[in-house]
């Protein structure tokens, strides 16, 4: 007898029976064994417990609709009825289904929601590049009306133009005076500045009747049409030399010159 006991724990049995695939035939055997035999009841509540375990691990919470559909599908299947042994507690292999299927629901409600966070993180990229882009355009236009506007005053026909050359103490210095005495504006193009010690600027100052008028700093790192202020009584413009921190109005710093009076 103990070598068919030894046969027996050797079999298959016992794991058909434990997850309820065992024929009425093998139920008959496994139950005879355990109910004979210490050691046989004693190894199937361990594969018991080890099956208990498992399922534990991976168990979360089911809805209840879909454990209710998975028991009304197992007994309209399950015609065979199996009389298990009062004293050795048996999970229904039901159980382990709805297990089973309270995991592939968790699974699959993990990867949607993490499909759906990534659409997320994406849509928000794209409405961030759109604002960009709307940011983009806007500075655009405004530069482009900016820029519309200074063509718009350059081609007034009140816009008096004034060519600003340097003298021998500075050659290469070009600069255009745009004054209209309508609209009371004036701007300046800086075009070329020889360079200067670091101490040392180029200023615009207004000649008046009575007096001079810093008017402010040229700088050629500022190359674009810059505003200085309408000057209504000004006989001449020019541009001499400042040190930082002075102002200065001599006339043996002066580089350009140019009359406004009318010929």
């Amino acid at each position: 007898m103990e070598t068919k006991l030894h046969t027996f724990l050797n079999s298959n049995l016992l794991n058909k029976y434990l997850v309820g695939e065992a024929s009425y035939e093998e139920t008959k055997e496994v139950e005879f064994f355990i109910s004979n035999y210490p050691e046989a009841a004693e190894a199937y509540e361990k594969l018991q417990n080890n099956l208990e375990i498992i399922a534990k691990a991976g168990a979360v919470d089911v809805p209840k609709h879909i454990l209710g559909n998975i028991l009304d599908a197992l007994e309209e299947k399950n015609d065979t009825k199996v009389i298990q042994l009062v004293q050795h507690r048996k999970t229904p292999w039901y159980s382990i289904a709805a297990t089973a299927a309270a995991v592939l629901f968790a699974a699959s409600t993990f990867f949607l929601y993490q499909k759906n966070k990534n659409l997320l993180d994406e849509n928000n990229v794209v409405i961030d590049e759109i604002y960009d882009l709307r940011s983009d355009i806007e500075k655009n236009n405004n530069m482009l009306s900016e820029l519309s506007s200074e063509l718009n005053r350059l081609n007034d026909p009140d816009a008096r133009k004034y060519i600003i050359s340097g003298n021998d103490r500075a050659k290469d210095l070009k600069t255009v005076a745009y004054i209209n005495p309508v609209e009371k504006t004036s701007m300046i193009d800086v075009i070329k500045l020889p360079e200067l010690p670091e101490d040392q600027h180029y200023q615009i100052w207004a000649e008046l009747q009575d007096r001079m008028v810093n008017l402010g700093i040229l700088d050629e790192s500022d190359r674009k049409l810059k505003q200085i202020p309408y000057m209504e009584d000004a006989l001449a413009l020019s541009i001499k030399i400042g040190k930082d921190g002075e102002e200065t109005n001599e006339n043996n710093t002066e580089v350009a010159e140019i009359s406004l009076k009318e010929k």
